[in-house]
Parts: structure tokens; C-alpha cells; sequence
């Protein structure tokens, strides 16, 4: 269900609040079971998007149907005090003792600042940054869905005429990072002389820079493109009215890019949300550190779609089948970051589990773009 008047109560609860002054690294504290159970879902834009807010209201929808849990959601909440005050009010107001404050924005200082004061309460962030010392009442939830990107390059490397693939992102941080290299590597290991420009929008949502950096990455050649912003929409419509082909992230958009679309890196978040919930209810404790890829069911690739050849569709299903079997690596040596720096020696990989990649701070040779 929908609370309306989250809104009101956010700012309520600021003015308040001024006014009174599958690698686990730890579990949290034991928890009683609930024969009923309210769980709240925060998101950092619409529901409807096309993309990363959406695929976490498609696991929103499955927690719906389990019996004895109520669902609160609330969408276009910002990375501020905002989200501290629809926390603080769905736990105050609603009663919701498992809360999922999905954007990545959320984690650092919010949850940080809100989860000590409310040790009962179960917080599970999605992304990389639950770290041992932080509060044990926290999690982290995470795919690899690096690999879903690396069949997507695989799928760009088949496709590419021009041996130039575009990738819009919106900030440089480790997971987007590696995503970029990872849809690089797999175009590669099509065509070790393909190239990828990335653009930064800087932004996780902004449609005027998204459409501004598809077009340009269209003008400089790129002819299949990507991204790793929250609403694909824009980008997928807009490389697609430029002709290029186009690999989709988060949710399914081929309904976007119809005959363009190549295929997709989705989330598959409806299991993890069920699973983290009947634990929840049946008192068994949630992993602090929780991580799955293609053979978890975390990630999944969507359909291939027309423009696909044989030969990609080939090999596409023979590299899919390699990671679900495990201990892929798209990082390995010998391999340089794209300023000349060694990133993995001969001989050296980095699989697709290793807790390295989630401090990633580089971009591989043949990615043309800067982090700074």
C-alpha cells in the first residue's frame, strides 16, 4: 500500500526533530519472529522509470503478496534529510520495522544516523557500502551485475560496424565503474580493437544531460550504446531515434528501443526482497553482506532481440553459461587502466566475487573518459 501523506509527515518529523534537539562478513543481532510484518520501500525517483527505481518496485510487488505483511513505498525522495525523515516516519507512524532505502545516496550519512537510534529496526541498503564497524541492525544487498553488462558488451561487440560503443554515466563511482569496464571487456573479447567513450552526466537522473550525452556519443560514431543511469528511458529512446543499437540496464527496455535492442542487464531484486522478509518474520537474522549474480537468480539478462546474429547469439549463451558455473573474471591480466597503470599482471584475475571490484576506482584501456 501507498501512504499519501508521507510527504507531509517527512517535514512534520524535520521540524520536530529541530525542535526536540552469498559472502557474509557478520549477521545482525537475532530477531523475534512477526506474524505480521510492515516493510518499507524508499526510492530516489518514480516508480515508473524505466530503470533502477522500477526494478526495486517490481520486488516491492512480489513482498505484496506474501500473507501477513503490509508495504509501504514512497518515490522521488532525495539523497538528504529528506530520506532520515521518511525513515524516522515510517518507522514512528507506520510501524515498520524492516525498512529497503534503495538509492545509494541514502547509506552515508542517513542510515548511518537513523539505524543506531532504532536498534530493533532492520536497515538493508542496496549497494557496496555496509563495511564492518557499521551498525549491525544495517545491511548490504548487491548483484554482479557487471557480468550482465559484460554479455551486454558481448551482444555491442557482435553489433558495432564502427568499432566505437558509448556508455551515459551518471557518477564515477565503483559499481558504475565497473560496469563501464566490464561492457568493454566483453565488446573485446569480440574485437580486442573496440573502444568506449564514456560520458558522466554527473547526475543519477537528469533527461536534458542524458539526451545531451546520447546524442554526442551518436556524433562521435558510437553505434550501440549504454548506460548506468537510473531512468534508462531517455537514453534508450534517444539512441534509437540516432539508429544505434542499444543494451539495456536495470529493467527491461525493449518495449523503448524495439528492433534496436540487443539485450539488457536486469535486476532481479523479487527474490532477495521475499527471502530477506520471511526471514525476517520467521526471527532468522539477514547476513550483514549479501551478494549473488546470474547463478543466485540476483541478475538476468533480457531476451536477445532481433539484431542479434547467430555468431553473438552463440557466444553470448556460451559466456552466459561460463558465469553462472562460477569464478568468471572479466578483470584479468595482462590488463592497464586507460592512463597506463597495471591493473592485473599476466597470470592475475579478479573473479567476479572479489570484494576488490566494490573499491574500483579506475577505467581499463580502451575506455576513452576520465573518473575526475
Amino acid at each position: 500500500m501507498n501512504t499519501p501523506n508521507h510527504m507531509n509527515r517527512r517535514r512534520f518529523l524535520g521540524t520536530s526533530a529541530m525542535a526536540l534537539g552469498a559472502t557474509t562478513f557478520g549477521l545482525a543481532r537475532p530477531a523475534l519472529a512477526q506474524s505480521n510484518l510492515t516493510v518499507g520501500f524508499i526510492y530516489v525517483g518514480p516508480k515508473d522509470d524505466f530503470g533502477y527505481n522500477q526494478a526495486h518496485a517490481e520486488g516491492a510487488a512480489a513482498v505484496k503478496a506474501m500473507a501477513g505483511v503490509t508495504v509501504l513505498e514512497e518515490e522521488n525522495v532525495p539523497e538528504s534529510q529528506d530520506v532520515q525523515n521518511t525513515m524516522e516516519s515510517m518507522i514512528n507512524f507506520d510501524g515498520a520495522t524492516l525498512l529497503f532505502p534503495t538509492s545509494f545516496g541514502y547509506f552515508n550519512p542517513h542510515i548511518l544516523e537513523v539505524a543506531p537510534k532504532h536498534p530493533d529496526i532492520r536497515f538493508e541498503h542496496c549497494g557496496g557500502l555496509w563495511t564492518e564497524g557499521n551498525p549491525t541492525n544495517a545491511g548490504s544487498y548487491f548483484g554482479y551485475i557487471g557480468m550482465g553488462q559484460y554479455l551486454n558488451g558481448v551482444a555491442a561487440g557482435h553489433a558495432t560496424k564502427t568499432k566505437k560503443i558509448g556508455f551515459v554515466a551518471a557518477k564515477p563511482i565503483p559499481q558504475v565503474l565497473n560496469n563501464i569496464n566490464s561492457f568493454l571487456l566483453g565488446a573485446r573479447s569480440v574485437d580486442p580493437t573496440i573502444t568506449c567513450q564514456v560520458i558522466f552526466t554527473g547526475e543519477w537522473s537528469l533527461a536534458v544531460k542524458e539526451a545531451e550525452a546520447t546524442n554526442a556519443l551518436a556524433d562521435q560514431g558510437c553505434d550501440v550504446i549504454t548506460c548506468h543511469v537510473d531512468g534508462p528511458k531517455v537514453v534508450c529512446e534517444t539512441a534509437a531515434a540516432r539508429g544505434a543499437f542499444v543494451c539495456g540496464y536495470h529493467a527491461d527496455q525493449s518495449p523503448l528501443a524495439g528492433d534496436k535492442y540487443l539485450t539488457g542487464a536486469e535486476w532481479n531484486w523479487a527474490s532477495i526482497y521475499t527471502d530477506m522478509v520471511a526471514k525476517t518474520m520467521a526471527g532468522t537474522p539477514i547476513d550483514n553482506f549479501v551478494r549473488g549474480g546470474l547463478a543466485e537468480g540476483f541478475i538476468k539478462m533480457s531476451s536477445l532481440g532481433p539484431a542479434v546474429s547467430d555468431a553473438a547469439r552463440a557466444q553470448f549463451e556460451a559466456t552466459k553459461a561460463e558465469i553462472i558455473a562460477g569464478g568468471f573474471a572479466a578483470i584479468k591480466g595482462p590488463l592497464n587502466d586507460n592512463k597506463g597503470n597495471l591493473i592485473a599482471a599476466a597470470g592475475q584475475s579478479f573473479v567476479e566475487t572479489d570484494v576488490a571490484l566494490e573499491s574500483m576506482d579506475y577505467l581499463v584501456e580502451g575506455v576513452l573518459g576520465s573518473t575526475s
